[in-house]
């Protein structure tokens, strides 16, 4: 992804949206029909836009959209620290009205104001690739620390 990305870049693209949900249909059986299926996005949803937003905006030179699992200001809180320059939130107005984006704009600036940042600004990509404590857990050889440390703690049970 980052090679594709600076290749947007440089043929002119001022932003990546990451990632875009593709909407597919689903079979029904019992009809023998294609029918639409909307499946709003969840948290679980996350963890992989916040993995390429962190190593992304570490490497690539362009603003960077969050786009499906942000259902909460903590979840627009990690994609801007991952380094999103903007969060789409838009399953989550969809379930909960537009009045979440007032909720969660509150939520944010209560955390920035408790946790002494001047600005939203101030927090964008403060854990990204470059600057977060363990750069090694965005790493794809995390995943056999997780894995050791997942059998460890379940295993011996």
């Amino acid at each position: 992804p980052v090679h594709i990305a600076n290749q947007l870049v440089a043929a002119g693209a001022d932003g990546l949206v990451l990632f875009n949900r593709f909407y597919q249909p689903d079979i029904d059986p019992e009809q023998l029909e294609v029918k639409n299926a909307l499946q709003l996005s969840t948290p679980a949803e996350l963890l992989l836009r916040l993995r390429w937003l962190a190593i992304l905006s570490a490497k690539v030179k362009c603003g960077l959209a969050l786009t499906g699992g942000v259902q909460s200001a903590t979840d627009a809180l990690k994609g801007v620290m991952a380094g999103a320059d903007a969060v789409q939130m838009v399953s989550a107005v969809l379930k909960g009205g537009p009045q979440v984006l007032k909720s969660t704009r509150d939520a944010l600036s209560a955390w920035l104001t408790d946790h002494e940042y001047e600005s939203l600004a101030q927090a964008r990509g403060s854990m990204n690739l470059s600057k977060c404590p363990d750069p090694g857990m965005y790493e794809r050889g995390n995943y056999m620390h997780v894995l050791r440390t997942w059998a460890r703690l379940n295993l011996n049970r």
